[in-house]
């Protein structure tokens, strides 16, 4: 059984080890952030860093990726405050959404490397394919992110999620706890 550290938490996968790694994250470890676009590798919106690299997680298997550290976009930030998901929504640089977790990682990825990337550096680094065309707007929030990344500026756009889970739970019927009272007081 593959044992990797996934989002700084050690996990174990009882699959057969020739899983895509990408399969063991949605389905195993229900980290469904990381999405499946084409399962041969030439989109991008599965992206994930293993070891710091950014790595389409649908062309490594869970025995490949055994004893690597991976981070998926959960782990990335979970309160939405890493540079380049606030520069992401800072310049409008997200659409449908469906690509954005993965361009986020490998843009991540990148600025790990390089704070300070040029435009032709970011164009290399992102191999993402996105349908809704944002890449003019992704090279800025990239570069706004490396800016961020260096302190050199702030943004103060995209605030961290602003509910909580019981909050969730009282405006989501299906996310209450099975056999919990019912909090309906009307005189139906």
């Amino acid at each position: 059984m593959p044992r990797m550290t996934v989002n700084e938490r050690p996990l174990e996968f009882d699959m057969d080890p020739d899983t895509p790694l990408l399969w063991a994250l949605r389905d195993a470890a229900n980290l469904t952030g990381t999405k499946f676009g084409c399962g041969n590798g030439d989109c991008g919106s599965c992206m994930v860093m293993v070891d710091g690299a950014a790595l389409r997680s649908c062309l490594i298997t869970i025995a490949e990726a055994e004893g690597r550290f991976i981070t998926t976009i959960e782990g990335l930030s979970r309160d939405r405050s890493h540079p380049v998901q606030q520069a992401l929504v800072a310049e409008q640089a997200i659409q449908c959404g469906f690509c954005t977790p993965g361009i986020a990682m490998a843009a991540a990825a990148l600025l790990k490397r390089n704070a300070a990337p040029s435009e032709a550096e970011i164009e290399a680094a992102i191999p993402n394919l996105c349908r809704c065309g944002v890449y003019p707007r992704l090279v800025k929030a990239i570069e706004r992110a490396g800016r961020v990344t260096r302190r050199r500026e702030t943004i103060s756009a995209a605030p961290a999620p602003g509910i909580s889970a019981a909050d969730a739970a009282k405006a989501v019927p299906a996310l209450r706890a099975t056999g919990a009272a019912s909090t309906n007081t009307s005189d139906e």
